[in-house]
């Protein structure tokens, strides 16, 4: 599925290259036509003015006057050879009023775009005006059009993108909560199984030490399957004193844990009662501490703080292991990554799902760093 996922990225990213590039060599091609276009008919309504201004009393204008008339479009400043501005075509009326300096940002403007026209007006004298014109509204419009579409393909992409990106992700979702389930299936013929054999072994008091600690991981077993069940259902949250949860975890781990590491609980409160899961809620605890157990490498502190604000509990849960890369602060949360030599990195995704869509807080790791140690934080809602 990643696979088919970056192959459909990079054939979008195909397509939209291509039709980008198509588009602005189409785009440039017709803004030089439509360029050459109106510099011919800037030409032709120069040489209307022209006429217009050296023909005879008795000559035919109509042709010319036609000409002058009918250029609705192209905007055209007229200067004499000192600059100043006699007058001027197509431009904002308004705005001209209003503001004295337009026609004069307006001819600076046109200077810019194009090389004027020069018109004799008086040969004797050899007075001459010139002509400036800028782009018509058409003209600009064509030439914006490659970045308009370039957000609409941009847009569209993106849109596609999500929708993959979620397909993607809710399969995953489905294989994570099926293998769950089956797992949890798979671990409950053996589980009956073993509780009929400590029965059986119950009935000889020589085994009475042996059946406790059996008796024990058999509810641990228990425990794990009821966790796994849970996934992918909407768990029923209950009151629970979140202190007394997690040193009861806490109490557990440390016995399984080497001598050498050292766990310390310290709460602002004795009592915090938070809305948990409490299955999904040590499983989140456990995997949180198995893993500073894990950077540590035998030996160091683990230091749980749980502190009460007026509507939320945050607990963190710091060690003095090897630390976390800042690039990997996310990275560590997603299937799959895994810093060990075994195991399929699932933990701690599986964690933040847990705290983040069914306790409706937030899992992330709140600082780390190398060869110092790391703190997660965990954020619960009241």
């Amino acid at each position: 599925m990643f696979r088919q996922y970056i192959g459909w990225k990079f054939v979008l990213a195909s397509i939209a290259v291509l039709i980008i590039v198509t588009t602005i060599w189409f785009v440039s091609n017709l803004t030089k036509k439509i360029q050459d276009e109106e510099r011919k008919k800037v030409a032709t309504w120069v040489e209307a003015n022209r006429e217009l201004l050296k023909s005879a009393p008795d000559a035919n204008l109509n042709l010319a006057v036609e000409i002058v008339t009918t250029n609705t479009t192209i905007p055209l400043i007229l200067t004499d050879e000192q600059g100043h501005i006699l007058d001027s075509r197509n431009l904002d009326s308004l705005r001209i009023a209003q503001n004295p300096d337009y026609l004069p940002e307006q001819l600076l403007a046109f200077k810019k775009q194009h090389p004027p026209f020069i018109m004799e007006v008086d040969a004797r004298h050899k007075l001459y005006n010139y002509i400036y014109y800028g782009d018509s509204l058409i003209l600009k419009q064509i030439r914006y059009y490659p970045y308009i579409q370039l957000g609409v393909v941009t847009l569209f992409i993106a849109l596609v993108l999500f929708a993959l990106s979620s397909t993607n992700r809710a399969t995953q979702n489905q294989v994570w909560v099926g293998l769950a389930k089956e797992t949890a299936h798979q671990l409950g013929t053996p589980l009956s199984s073993m509780e009929a054999w400590l029965e059986i072994l119950r009935d000889n008091e020589a085994n009475t030490m042996m059946v406790t600690e059996l008796a024990k991981d058999v509810d641990r077993l228990k425990l794990i399957t009821d966790r796994f069940s849970k996934i992918g259902s909407v768990p029923k949250l209950e009151e629970r004193n979140v202190l007394e949860q997690i040193e009861n975890m806490t109490a557990y781990i440390r016995k399984r844990a080497p001598q050498k590491v050292r766990f310390s609980v310290h709460a602002t409160e004795q009592e915090l009662p938070v809305m948990i899961s409490p299955p999904l809620f040590d499983w989140v605890v456990e995997n949180l501490l198995k893993n500073a157990l894990d950077a540590m490498e035998g030996s160091g502190n683990i230091d749980i703080n749980i502190e009460n604000h007026p509507t939320f509990v945050t607990i963190d849960i710091s060690d003095t292991g090897k630390g976390i890369p800042k690039m990997h602060f996310e990275k560590v949360f997603k299937p799959g990554f895994s810093t060990k030599k075994r195991g399929w990195g699932l933990g701690l995704s599986l964690a933040k799902r847990i705290i983040e869509e069914y306790h409706k807080g937030r899992l992330f790791v709140k600082s780390s760093e190398i060869n110092k140690g790391t703190t997660f934080r965990i954020l619960l809602r009241k």
